[in-house]
């Protein structure tokens, strides 16, 4: 596989709460192995933590610092999969254990915590990260110790890892579709980019950009605040200047929170679409924080709203809520997150095996059919195949869905034209 290197330049959501929420045990393509039908010697050569009854995964992921409001949704999301799974048997007949640690919104930590998991725990999976900044600090670490990293967050593409499973949605699948949709549908012909500074937001603006260049349409400007940033009456003040039609916002973490609420308080009503907002960074999760009020209509780039009708979701929210409260919120970062462990334990189950280079090489065509999302299929290229959504926020802090592609879309994190 080819990788390319992007060099990378406490806030708590609500509380864990107790409880153990159950779904039935979702399809794969492969039939389970039973612990006993599989020795521990055999489904575990390389030293992993696994034992004849446990196996043990870590969890990494900011429950502290500026990104805790966007990461806080995918830990207890991987919590509640793992649970599910427990209670239907476990992975090859071995309950899975956790051992979660704290990237704290710093990516050095989470390298960091990401050796500790692999060298001294040993674990045989980890689910993490958020960001592209932590991601590319841990990537390394997984790839000269032979881990395997879940990573659930759209990202930028430009990268393809025999030790990473991206689990979100890369740039063709979200960024490049949201712009054809405002386009046909709105008729912009304008924008103005806007995140924050690091990665993804700049090269995600960088792949933004190129598509509307080569549209035939113009960028009215570009700008980027560091992570945790408060202050956009400045940027706020220039957009009303050059009037653009789409203010494309991918600003990160809590720094989401003042950046709704000034532009309200700066006259801006996207409700009238005068600029429209189209975002790729705001999920429900981050509306929590933002108030469903200063962010009603403008519009999101997912593939996975909390509302969608269909009735795997509907089970998947209603555990969801049982286990981490009622006034909980699932965004597509947590969906993403959700599927982790799931797709993990189909590919281990094909494989007959804890061993990381059986599991990759399983893990190319393991389908979930019931995936809260709609049906997601890993591509040979360790991305899924999936839909992009647009939905249109409300004022209660949910979004309607007011447009999906019909079929999914393949991954491709290395599209012609736009690196």
């Amino acid at each position: 596989m080819r990788q390319k290197t992007i060099s990378p330049f406490s806030i708590t959501r609500r509380a864990l709460l107790a409880g153990i929420a159950v779904l039935p045990a979702l399809s794969f393509a492969s039939a389970p192995l039973r612990a006993q039908e599989v020795a521990t010697a055999d489904a575990n050569t390389t030293g992993l933590a696994v034992t004849d009854d446990t196996v043990k995964v870590g969890i990494l992921h900011s429950i502290t610092g500026t990104m805790a409001i966007s990461e806080t949704g995918s830990v207890e999301a991987e919590k509640l999969a793992i649970d599910q799974i427990n209670a239907a048997g476990g992975v090859l007949g071995r309950k899975i254990e956790y051992i979660q640690e704290d990237g704290a919104s710093d990516w050095p930590t989470f390298a960091e915590k990401a050796k500790k998991l692999l060298v001294e725990d040993k674990t045989a999976a980890v689910f993490g990260c958020w960001t592209s900044a932590s991601r590319k600090a841990v990537l390394p670490v997984f790839e000269q110790y032979n881990g395997m990293l879940y990573y659930p967050t759209f990202y930028e593409g430009l990268e393809e890892s025999p030790n990473v499973i991206y689990t979100g949605q890369e740039a063709t699948q979200q960024i490049i579709a949201g712009i054809d949709w405002v386009v046909r549908e709105k008729g912009a012909k304008s924008f103005y980019l806007l995140g924050s500074d690091y990665i993804w937001p700049r090269t995600a603006n960088k792949i933004a950009r190129k598509h509307i260049e080569k549209l035939g349409l113009k960028v009215s400007g570009e700008e980027y605040y560091p992570l945790g940033h408060t202050q956009f009456n400045s940027v706020i003040n220039k957009i009303k200047l050059k009037k653009p039609d789409v203010i494309y916002a991918i600003v990160v973490g809590g720094s989401n929170v003042a950046f709704y609420k000034q532009l309200k308080a700066a006259g801006i009503d996207m409700a009238k679409e005068k600029p429209l907002l189209l975002t790729i960074s705001v999920t429900e999760d981050e509306v929590l924080g933002i108030g469903g009020e200063n962010i009603a209509g403008a519009y999101a780039s997912m593939k996975y709203f909390e509302s969608l009708p269909n009735d795997n979701n509907k089970a998947f929210v209603a555990a969801f809520k049982e286990k981490w409260g009622a006034d909980s919120v699932i965004g597509d970062v947590t969906q993403a997150a959700y599927l982790g462990p799931w797709l993990w334990k189909a590919a281990v189950e094909k494989a007959g095996s804890f061993d990381i280079d059986k599991v990759r090489a399983a893990s190319p065509g393991i389908e979930l059919t019931t995936a809260p999302e709609g049906y997601v299929r890993i591509h040979e290229n360790h991305h899924l195949w999936s839909r992009t959504r647009i939905g249109h926020a409300r004022d209660d802090g949910q979004f309607d869905v007011v447009f999906e592609t019909k079929d999914l879309i393949e991954p491709n994190p290395f599209p012609e034209g736009y690196q």
